[in-house]
């Protein structure tokens, strides 16, 4: 019996089993009795219970983390839009005071001037959160945050690709641009 051991643990490595003597042949092999048999397939079977148990069960937590995961990104997310509305509350404060303003008695100086404020305090407030103003006037033209829309001669040839006006300014939030800023460029046909 011992050489039959050897040789399925050979097998099992991968090696070739030894060649059994003829001897060892006219020796039928031990059978083993049913009861062992059921015994053996009873513990296969508990045994896949088991693995289908624990299969379950990080199936389960799985699913949970992945709920979890997106309960998390969608709070944060949110968190993140109520500081960002948190920080412009003032600005809209200021609108519904510019709002109640009698025309009649006002200036369109004083008008003009208090927008200017309004915006600045917002553009102040955005910034804080991230946001960059792209105002490329007089800068070299970059397409990866400038779109041109037209150009126009250049008085040398120093002026060349300078951005000469912006149409529209651009905006960049944490490195990721928003909206290009749509400018002239200076072109030298010199």
């Amino acid at each position: 019996m011992d050489e039959l051991e050897d040789a399925a643990e050979a097998a099992e490595r991968g090696e070739q089993p030894a060649l059994m003597d003829s001897d060892d042949l006219t020796e039928p092999p031990a059978v083993e009795s049913e009861a062992s048999f059921a015994d053996a397939i009873a513990d296969a079977r508990r045994e896949a219970d088991e693995h289908k148990d624990k299969y379950l069960r990080l199936y389960a937590e799985f699913d949970n983390f992945r709920r979890r995961a997106v309960r998390d990104r969608q709070d944060a997310e949110h968190r993140g839009m109520a500081n960002l509305l948190r920080g412009t509350l003032e600005v809209l404060d200021d609108i519904a005071r510019f709002a109640q303003v009698d025309p009649a008695t006002t200036d369109a100086k004083t008008v003009t001037e208090g927008v200017a404020m309004v915006e600045k305090k917002l553009l102040k407030s955005l910034a804080g959160h991230g946001l960059e103003v792209v105002s490329p006037e007089g800068h070299p033209f970059d397409p990866a945050v400038h779109e041109a829309i037209s150009t126009t001669p250049a008085a040398s040839a120093e002026e060349d690709h300078l951005v000469a006006q912006v149409y529209q300014v651009g905006y960049v939030f944490n490195g990721t641009l928003l909206r290009p800023a749509r400018v002239v460029v200076k072109q030298w046909n010199g």
